[in-house]
C-alpha cells in the first residue's frame, strides 16, 4: 500500500469504520467508492464491532525482514460482527490454545517502526476474548 494511501484510510482503520452500499447493504472495510456488489456510489459509514471470531490462523516462523524481531507470530482471518473479514495479527496468547471459532477483540497498537526515522504506525491487532 502506497504511503498517501495509508494516511488517507488511517481514521477508518483507527475507527473501525466500514462502509455500508445504501442500495444493497453491503458492508466493505475500509470503505470504498463504488459497491462491487451492485455498483451504486452512495455508502454509509458504519462501526464495526470490535470482538469477533478466527475464521483461519497461521504461526509465521519466517517472516519478512520488518517482522524479523517479532517472530513467531500468528496472523489470522476474524470475522468482525458477522459482517467483514479482517486479516490481522493475534497477539498476547499461546498459539496451541489458537483455534477456528475462538472469539478474540480488537485492540490499537503499535504495529512498526518504518525507518531510520522513526515513525510510529498504529493499527490494530486481535487479542483472546
Amino acid at each position: 500500500m502506497t504511503t498517501a494511501r495509508y494516511w488517507r484510510e488511517t481514521p477508518q482503520r483507527f475507527r473501525l469504520e466500514a462502509g455500508r452500499c445504501k442500495k444493497c447493504g453491503k458492508v466493505f472495510f475500509p470503505p470504498r467508492l463504488i459497491c462491487d456488489a451492485c455498483k451504486h456510489r452512495e455508502f454509509e459509514t458504519v462501526k464495526l464491532q470490535d470482538e469477533g471470531e478466527i475464521l483461519s490462523y497461521t504461526v509465521i516462523h519466517t517472516p519478512p525482514s520488518n517482522f524479523s524481531d517479532e517472530a513467531p507470530y500468528a496472523i489470522g482471518v476474524v470475522r468482525l460482527g458477522g459482517e467483514v473479514n479482517i486479516l490481522t495479527q493475534i497477539v498476547d496468547c499461546d498459539f496451541d490454545e489458537l483455534k477456528v471459532g475462538g472469539k478474540v477483540r480488537v485492540e490499537f497498537r503499535l504495529i512498526q517502526e518504518d525507518g531510520k526515522s522513526g515513525v510510529l504506525q498504529y493499527g490494530y491487532k486481535c487479542v483472546p476474548a
